[in-house]
């Protein structure tokens, strides 16, 4: 029975970390400690709902999560450390905090250690997501203890609704962009001016200019996406701006 501990102190860790060419001992009190945290935990990294939802929406959100009093945000797996920083470096999650556990041990003081060795993993990380301040846990959301690999509460969404329900939640943003295209920097700039974080989709052998006009009806870059919108070029980027 996976234990909800709202209310405790974490566990005292020290984790191994990869710095550049050297080792660096990171502890427990200096990630938590005067600090409000959000921590998600999963399975392991480069797998297949971690690499495609978790982690990147977290990412994504980091922003929002500071907007409203949150310091940091942790991503917390049973892996070594130059599996989690590579992972990270793929993931382009800059505003992610990446730790390795790779001995399991504050997933066990958690109480969340698990068996996955049916998968080949061993010990890993049950997927869960808290809240920490100073220390103290103030709040878990922890996925249901059945087989497989739920994933229904631990998301950046659910977390940032229990902070501030009414959090101001960007679009996501998408642009269509050709390399070297002084158009698309000029979108991409407006884009940056306007605090606006975005997906850049660079077209190249296996998104053709065929696949640009499918989704846009244009074949010409750069092509903006905003709220699942289209808005068009860096020109009507500049007119809806205006507007």
């Amino acid at each position: 029975m996976l234990e909800n501990r709202e209310g405790q102190t974490i566990p005292t860790v020290t984790f191994p970390t990869r710095v550049g060419e050297d080792w660096v001992d990171v502890t427990t009190d200096e990630l938590f400690e005067g600090k409000t945290v959000v921590v998600f935990a999963l399975p392991g990294a480069f797998t297949p709902t971690c690499s495609s939802t978790h982690l990147p929406r977290y990412n994504t959100l980091a922003p929002v999560f500071k907007a409203n009093g949150v310091d940091d945000i942790i991503c917390l797996s049973v892996n070594d450390t130059f599996v989690m920083n590579a992972w990270k470096q793929d993931q382009e999650a800059e505003n992610i905090t990446v730790i390795p556990d790779g001995n399991g041990e504050f997933s066990a003081g958690m109480g969340m250690l698990v068996d996955k060795a049916d998968l080949g993993f061993g010990k890993r990380s049950w997927r869960y997501s808290m809240l920490v301040k100073d220390g103290v846990i103030e709040k878990m959301f922890i996925e249901a203890d059945v087989p497989g690999d739920p994933f229904e509460v631990s998301d950046a969404d659910t977390m940032l609704k229990y902070i501030n329900p009414e959090a101001d939640i960007p679009a996501p943003v998408t642009v269509f962009t050709r390399e070297g295209c002084p158009h698309c920097s000029r979108a991409k700039t407006l884009l940056n001016k306007h605090g606006m974080s975005y997906e850049e989709i660079e077209l190249d052998r296996n998104i053709t200019s065929n696949t640009l006009q499918a989704v846009s009806g244009k074949d010409t870059v750069p092509q903006v996406f905003v709220g699942g919108k289209h808005i068009g070029g860096a020109d009507d980027l500049e007119s809806w701006f205006k507007q």
